[in-house]
């Protein structure tokens, strides 16, 4: 194994997966959390390098570890929140016999498939992102909301002259986040923005994000509408941002919209809000829970082009109001979503764990 980073323990009784190689929302907040649960239990690291710098181990590293418990404890939590890592899991559990507990958080707000559902049945702990996805898992444990960090996300000094750092056009920004593909309504968007900014003169939009492969042509035929409609400067795709410039393009926006179709959790618009954003979302993920119409942005159905519009329209059409929104919105992420919140939760699903193991 390489030099371990010097928040991790040489033997972990926490381990932590994240086997994906591409990076993504679970990956940005595995990214977050690691540093601060390092800091609350002997934790190690499985999987990809994250962009905070923390190497993982590989999963035969893991399992090899594992075949005897850390010293202390009757055995190591693995925590994985992917399928292919709650069946690697469960082999090493169950085939191979390790002293291992599993623990699964599950973000999904429908009825998993039948052998997803198999899986997380096999897990000794599940962890439900919100209350409806509780709903869609018998045997949740706890419920315990995604967090964000306060301190990387934060609100720039002037809410109303940060888009200048931008160097694109305008008084003001609207940004949406996230991949340009049709599950993440990047055409609700463009098609909102369209109908918007020639009521919005102040403002320019952009779309923050990569367009897979398979989804090139899709974005291109969005920039052919933007430029039929003479908004080529006004709507623009920045492209995927490195994940240590997104708070940079959120503290420089004063809007943040989120209209995806369907979204498990959806983790944009709360690290935007927590930059001071306002918010218009549609009806999908925990959005309900952050987007609180008239006092911290507005929210519309999903695939809703003109009631997008007229939310976006009705947020901005005052930006000192827009700014309250944004500051309304800082509030509630910081009161109910803060990254300190979501460790304290995991923590107790722990240490359940181990008490049981004691009483037993």
């Amino acid at each position: 194994m390489n030099a371990l980073h010097p928040l991790l323990s040489p033997d972990p009784e926490v381990i932590v997966f994240n086997l994906k190689q591409r990076y993504t929302g679970v990956s940005a907040t595995i990214n977050a959390l690691v540093p601060l649960q390092a800091q609350q239990w002997r934790l190690g690291f499985c999987g990809t390098r994250m962009s905070n710098g923390i190497d993982g181990m590989t999963l035969g590293q893991a399992i090899a570890l594992s075949r005897k418990p850390p010293a202390g404890r009757p055995f190591r939590i693995w925590h994985v929140r992917r399928d292919p890592e709650m069946m690697a899991a469960i082999f090493a559990r169950d085939v191979l016999r390790l002293p291992i507990k599993l623990v699964f958080t599950s973000a999904a707000q429908h009825l998993h498939g039948r052998f997803p559902r198999w899986l997380i049945s096999k897990m000794d702990a599940v962890i439900s992102t919100t209350p409806l996805a509780a709903s869609f898992v018998p045997n949740t444990t706890a419920v315990v909301p995604h967090g964000i960090d306060l301190s990387r996300f934060s609100p720039p000094p002037d809410k109303l002259k940060a888009w200048a750092d931008s160097g694109l056009p305008g008084e003001y920004g609207i940004g949406v986040f996230g991949r340009v593909r049709p599950d993440k309504g990047s055409d609700v968007f463009v098609h909102a923005m369209i109908q918007a900014l020639p009521q919005l003169p102040g403002a320019t939009a952009v779309i923050a994000g990569l367009a897979q492969p398979q989804h090139q042509a899709y974005q291109q035929d969005l920039q052919r509408q933007i430029d039929a409609a003479g908004l080529h400067d006004r709507i623009v795709f920045l492209g995927e941002v490195p994940a240590g410039e997104v708070h940079l393009w959120y503290q420089r926006c004063l809007l943040c919209v989120a209209c995806p179709r369907y979204e498990p959790f959806g983790l944009t618009p709360f690290e935007a809000a927590a930059t001071a954003c306002a918010l218009v979302c549609s009806r999908t993920g925990a959005f309900d829970q952050l987007a609180i119409p008239g006092q911290t942005g507005e929210m519309v159905d999903t695939d809703d082009v003109p009631g997008l519009t007229r939310a976006v329209v009705s947020v901005l059409k005052d930006p000192t109001h827009a700014v309250q929104m944004g500051q309304a919105a800082r509030a509630r992420v910081s009161e109910h979503f803060s990254l300190a919140r979501e460790a304290e939760g995991i923590s107790r699903v722990y240490k359940g764990l181990f008490e049981k193991a004691r009483a037993g």
